[in-house]
């Protein structure tokens, strides 16, 4: 009795289901039974890269998989599906060739150009090497430059021992008076000198582009 309803009800959801989705119930139910038909005297399931590509491709395409899934669990076409989709990406992000490589005459040559010429840039030596008819780009010439040592610049300490003499140290603040009025108050200094240096109207014009 429980086998009739079963089958009853099959046949009812069949009526309402499209033709694709009976083609698609069809081709698995076959295609689940040549497994079981390949793999019955090594009593395991043998399935090859064909089987695992057509159950992920009916996954994408039909809602109703699961239903008519009998040979394995739901789950490993979802394990399959996404292996699928790593070896994918691994495939689009290997590694491609890039630009060809530069010859050691042509980096040779850059290094004695640049030896030769310190002061041409990676622009220069570059147009000349295409004068030659080598082709390559400036940023394959900037990366064998040689790097001229320039000389070291000085520190602070180096600043201060220079400029020792020309040191002034100043002090500018505001006194409000009793009467509110307030005074303004500059002083400068020479740090290694007990008066001021320069010329009077060169401290008096500074003095005032503080007090402005």
């Amino acid at each position: 009795m429980l086998t009739i309803i079963l089958s009853l009800f099959s046949s009812a959801r069949q009526a309402f289901q499209t033709r694709a989705a009976l083609q698609a119930e069809i081709l698995a139910l076959r295609h689940q039974l040549l497994v079981l038909q390949r793999s019955s005297r090594s009593h395991r399931l043998r399935l090859s890269r064909a089987d695992r590509f057509l159950w992920v491709w009916l996954a994408r395409l039909w809602s109703g998989w699961r239903l008519a899934l009998l040979i394995v669990k739901p789950e490993t076409v979802i394990a399959w599906h996404r292996k699928g989709f790593r070896l994918y990406w691994k495939w689009k992000s290997r590694h491609r060739e890039g630009r060809p490589s530069v010859s050691v005459e042509v980096i040779d040559l850059i290094r004695r150009m640049s030896l030769a010429n310190p002061g041409w840039g990676a622009p220069r030596i570059h147009g000349e090497l295409l004068k030659l008819g080598f082709e390559l780009s400036q940023a394959t010439v900037a990366k064998y430059l040689v790097r001229h040592r320039k000389p070291p610049s000085q520190n602070w300490r180096t600043f201060l021992i220079n400029h020792m003499q020309s040191l002034v140290s100043a002090d500018f603040f505001v006194v409000p008076t009793i009467t509110f009025r307030r005074l303004t108050h500059v002083q400068l200094h020479e740090m290694f000198s007990a008066e001021l240096s320069g010329s009077r109207s060169c401290w008096c014009s500074y003095i005032g582009q503080l007090c402005q």
